[in-house]
């Protein structure tokens, strides 16, 4: 899952948001220099990605961008996810209940700048300032998030082509999430 989920699935635990948050810039055992909370967090983001990576349901979703994109397919479902779960009416009843949490989880975040690793830090003021939790849910906010994800892959060089496989599996990609996001839930609910 991508950042809206790992945000989402924090259900607004400050500590648990900020360690779910950070978590893909804390390596090995660096997560004991954060506080217990935040330590929290960053084991439920990996539990997250540990259950997403191997759910049938996402080996399926996979498939789609597989042949263009190997390993990295997994990512662009993870943006793929968060498109869906922005829009899904069972988890955010409107858009403006999605841009206020949104507004809550970069509230939240901003009190614990002070454990943010460097590339969260840097990374974190164009996430606020442009809304990325918000914009997933248009299609042109995965646009952005798949060029995003491209500029930082050390092996990618476009993201192209990965819209217009979005774009042209729309309706079974979202009957992936929709099959998947209600056990990651459970999961995550029996877990935290």
């Amino acid at each position: 899952m991508n950042y809206l989920a790992h945000a989402y699935l924090s259900f607004e635990r400050p500590g648990i948001l900020v360690g779910n948050m950070i978590s893909d810039f804390i390596k090995g055992r660096a997560k004991f220099d954060y506080p217990e909370a935040i330590q929290e967090g960053i084991n439920l983001h990996r539990a997250i990605d540990d259950f997403t990576d191997f759910h049938p349901v996402t080996r399926e979703a996979k498939v789609f961008f597989r042949p263009q994109y190997r390993l990295y397919s997994g990512a662009f479902v993870d943006i793929v996810y968060d498109h869906f779960l922005a829009n899904d009416k069972l988890q955010f009843d409107s858009e403006k209940d999605l841009f206020d949490f949104s507004f809550r989880t970069y509230t939240m975040l901003r009190k614990y700048q002070q454990h943010f690793p460097y590339p969260f830090s840097r990374m974190f003021p164009f996430m606020e300032s442009q809304n990325w939790l918000y914009h997933y849910r248009e299609p042109e906010g995965i646009s952005r998030s798949f060029e995003g994800m491209t500029r930082r892959a050390k092996y990618l060089d476009e993201s192209k082509i990965a819209f217009g496989i979005f774009l042209e599996n729309y309706a079974a990609l979202k009957d992936c999430y929709e099959r998947f996001f209600p056990e990651l839930k459970r999961f995550v609910q029996s877990v935290s």
